[in-house]
């Protein structure tokens, strides 16, 4: 099961109906993306939640001005079809408005961070 998607589908759909908090399954990264997502200003929190022995993330979703357009999650790399870039040719999206989540050789990155240390590597999502 892709667990990338699953997380964005998560995230997409419960801005579609106004829910405050989302909740998936606790992966190193599914964390790395809603660290990401916290740092960028995308959402508002991000907590670990254990039941019996499964582990949960449990992210707070942040809600920007009534009129204006929620965030957008789009997955790019699939199982099925990896999308890779080097760093010059690094994607910007909605020319430097939204950001690239991608994953590296030194981990999970935006794609700013990973101009910055002219690295490339598999691109899973945009955000704007």
């Amino acid at each position: 099961m892709d667990t990338i998607a699953n997380l964005i589908t998560s995230i997409r759909n419960a801005y579609i109906v106004d829910k405050k908090i989302v909740r998936v399954t606790a992966t190193r990264t599914n964390e790395n993306i809603g660290r990401i997502l916290l740092q960028e200003g995308f959402i508002k929190s991000i907590r670990e939640h254990k039941d019996g022995q499964k582990s949960f993330l449990i992210f707070t979703l942040k809600y920007r001005k009534k009129k204006e357009k929620r965030i957008t999650l789009k997955r790019i790399s699939k199982p099925g079809r990896k999308i890779y870039s080097d760093f010059p040719n690094m994607p910007k999206v909605l020319g430097g408005m939204g950001i690239a989540i991608v994953s590296t050789s030194r981990g999970i990155m935006t794609d700013r961070e990973a101009r910055q240390k002219k690295i490339g590597g598999e691109i899973l999502c945009y955000v704007w």
